[in-house]
């Protein structure tokens, strides 16, 4: 796996196909899994799209900082391992690297411990070092997050400057040691709720890219804005707004950026059709693939059940919707009352487990009692004569596939390393 053009020459090159009248959306995949990763890499192979990787820190980090609950992975493993999954199946296309929210209070303990400022940035920074010197291709500086902002929103006065110090931090490392150039994606889905007015919006971009300009910085290749998406539960539950979408897409063309989208999740087909018209740069799809593998899985533990004998069953079901009701993530995608419900109160309620098992089953594969479940299912599908893994990675691939057909991506990987000559 070896890219013959970075990140930025392919958004440089996409421009000069979308000139040319060839319009497509780019996807970013959330890596929720080791599955996941070679379902992604095996489609980007046969369909020939550029595979752009985006790992939150709570996904993929420094294990000084504990490190993700993808493969416990820190940066460094989660390139390497990619990097050998796609050596094992003969891919050497287009594939990046990126972080996704990046920034100061980005890990759920970090924010739930209220860590001080200076601590929180100090954090970050070295997080995003750490990105660096593992290859990563593009940061997301995400500086939105604070505990100590009232009702969680923090003033975009303060995300500028901490966006900004953060980049001029990492490319004073950068530069010092050597390191490949970075691209930069900056705001956040959730930084004034709701649809983000586009005066503000174009606002943030001209004050930002005034300020890197003066300091000598990098423009941000991509900047997130608010179209109206909301992934909560198993569902897109926003209004997505086109003329919205339009209208911010168009702004940030105007600065020399792109438009990247986040919580693309379980968008319809209609929906994603549009993307390309409008001019919509990249999009951001992560639970939806997690939910895809957990419920592959929960299919063949029904084979399970139904053709081998209960003393050699793997129990999966009861053991994955055990530690995914006790994980307690699904707070953050669950609606309702139900949100503050009590691990005890959920785990009576039979239609609730079954949802946050679909939901939230993906950020269990790690756990010692899963994976043993797991290692005991794939045997038993194996000896009905079966391919578990080839099952399971066949359903992801079909999910990543609706999108990368309805974003027009199909064969865009060769076309932008000739249009990047």
């Amino acid at each position: 796996m070896n890219n013959k053009i970075t990140i930025t020459q392919m958004m440089s090159a996409t421009n000069t196909l979308h000139q040319q009248g060839k319009h497509f959306t780019h996807i970013g995949v959330g890596p929720m899994s080791r599955n996941l990763l070679k379902a992604a890499l095996e489609l980007a192979k046969e369909k020939d799209f550029p595979l752009i990787l985006i790992a939150s820190r709570n996904q993929v980090d420094s294990d000084r900082f504990g490190g993700g609950y993808v493969c416990g992975f820190d940066q460094k493993r989660f390139v390497e391992t990619t990097a050998a999954i796609a050596d094992e199946i003969g891919f050497d296309g287009l594939c990046y690297f990126c972080r996704d929210h990046g920034g100061p209070w980005q890990r759920d303990a970090e924010r739930n411990n209220k860590l001080p400022v200076d601590e929180a940035m100090d954090i970050a920074l070295q997080s995003y070092l750490d990105d660096a010197e593992a290859g990563f291709d593009l940061l997301h500086i995400d500086p939105t997050k604070d505990p100590f902002c009232g009702e969680g929103v923090v003033p975009l006065s303060t995300v500028l400057e901490r966006t900004v110090y953060l980049i001029e931090k990492i490319e004073e490392a950068r530069a010092k040691n050597g390191w490949k150039e970075l691209a930069y994606e900056v705001g956040t889905e959730e930084t004034l709720g709701g649809l983000i007015d586009p005066q503000i919006f174009e606002n943030f971009i001209k004050k930002l890219k005034d300020v890197l300009e003066k300091k000598g910085l990098p423009m941000p290749l991509f900047v997130v804005g608010q179209t109206g998406t909301l992934t909560r539960l198993t569902s897109n539950v926003g209004q997505y707004d086109t003329p919205t979408a339009t209208n911010l897409s168009n702004i940030t063309h105007k600065y020399g950026t792109g438009l990247k989208e986040h919580n693309g999740d379980y968008l319809s087909n209609t929906i994603l059709l549009e993307h390309p018209v409008i001019g919509l740069d990249a999009m951001n799809v992560a639970p939806e693939f997690g939910l895809v593998e957990t419920e592959a899985l929960l299919e063949l533990v029904t084979t399970e059940e139904k053709f081998v004998e209960a003393g050699r069953r793997s129990n999966l079901r009861a053991i994955l919707a055990e530690h995914a009701v006790k994980g307690e993530r699904w707070r953050k995608w669950m609606v309702g009352e139900k949100r503050s419900a009590s691990v005890e109160e959920i785990m009576k309620d039979a239609d609730a487990v079954k949802l946050i098992t679909s939901m939230c089953g993906h950020y269990t594969l790690e756990d010692a009692e899963v994976k043993a479940a797991l290692a005991i299912l794939n045997a038993n599908i194996t000896a009905l004569g079966l391919d578990p893994e080839f099952y399971v990675i066949k359903k992801i691939k079909d999910s990543i596939d609706r999108y990368i057909y309805c974003f027009g991506l199909y064969g865009t990987a060769t076309a932008l390393c000739n249009a990047a000559k």
